[in-house]
């Protein structure tokens, strides 16, 4: 078995967006007039769609909850993006892991409104084009359903057997399993290797580095 694969979730694994997020998502609680929410709350709700920040994680009303994602996606721009890096090695693994031939794709629970901005900007575009970056799709259950990744699988022609799919929260990990793909969980992001663990992912590291060793070995395996 080899993996020839790689579907990466963005927030959390490839980019550290966590002060960015929680700074606009403060701001659109000031700009509705509600109150703010608390740090970690919004942090717990890193990798699931927009709604389900503002719904889980403040006071926003159920019936307010679609005009405060517009209104978090009005103001990213202004309030995160200088607050958003990739995270250490980054670049050089996915560098590495094109020379080799390996196939990647970004599979997000990010509108593609901020998340194409955000992958060239970070220089990520250079070794995963834009038409391989999918993001928040309406027609799609989110993540944790499969949805998403069965139709990057499909859109690519690739065969999960070989896929492995690469993120911070067990929300990535449970949508990679129930498409048939193998997961690796990365402690880094916003959720701990032990929280990773409850979704029993194949591997677990703790930089994005150690996904090159990581498929040397099951490839030689």
């Amino acid at each position: 078995m080899k993996y020839k694969n790689i579907l990466f979730d963005f927030d959390g694994t490839l980019a550290d967006t966590r002060e960015g997020i929680v700074r606009t998502v403060q701001g659109t609680l000031e700009r509705m007039g509600l109150a703010p929410a608390a740090p970690a709350d919004i942090v717990k709700t890193i990798g699931l769609p927009l709604t389900e920040c503002f719904r889980r994680a403040t006071t926003t009303p159920e019936s307010r909850i679609e005009e405060a994602a517009q209104v978090y996606r009005d103001i990213f721009p202004l309030l995160a993006l200088d607050h958003i890096t990739p995270f250490d090695g980054v670049l050089h693994t996915l560098a590495d892991l094109r020379s080799r031939g390996i196939v990647m794709a970004i599979a997000s629970s990010r509108h593609h409104i901020s998340l194409d901005p955000l992958v060239e900007q970070l220089g990520i575009s250079r070794h995963i084009p834009l038409s391989q970056v999918y993001g928040e799709d309406e027609r799609l259950r989110p993540k944790p359903a499969p949805d998403l990744a069965l139709s990057i699988l499909q859109g690519m022609n690739l065969q999960a057997s070989e896929t492995l799919v690469v993120g911070d929260t067990i929300y990535d990990l449970m949508m990679g399993s129930a498409a048939g793909c193998h997961t690796c969980g990365v402690t880094y992001g916003n959720q701990s290797r032990e929280q990773l663990a409850t979704a029993t992912p194949d591997h677990i590291i703790d930089h994005l580095p150690a996904l090159l060793s990581l498929i040397d070995q099951v490839g030689a395996g």
